[in-house]
């Protein structure tokens, strides 16, 4: 078995609100040394293989597909066996 650890993250060129209403909030509570806030997404995936570079061109695939909308997010990735 593989574990997938899977980090998709807007991309620096597009708006995130999200992250900006974050960064008020730590803000208004104090938290001035907050810079930028950015907000992404984390999962972790197990996969019932041992073979690494089929592991890695499905999560890719997943990814791709389904996990991350590359028009506007990035992603990466970490396999790590079991």
């Amino acid at each position: 078995m593989i574990k997938a650890t899977v980090y998709v993250t807007i991309k620096q060129s597009v708006l995130d609100p999200q992250g900006n209403a974050v960064q008020g909030a730590l803000h208004s509570m104090g938290f001035n040394e907050v810079g930028k806030v950015r907000i992404g997404k984390y999962l972790e995936l197990t996969l019932n293989t041992v073979d690494r570079n089929e592991a890695e061109a499905r999560v890719r695939t997943m990814c791709e597909k389904l996990l991350a909308n590359t028009v506007i997010e990035d992603y990466r990735f970490e396999l790590e066996g079991y």
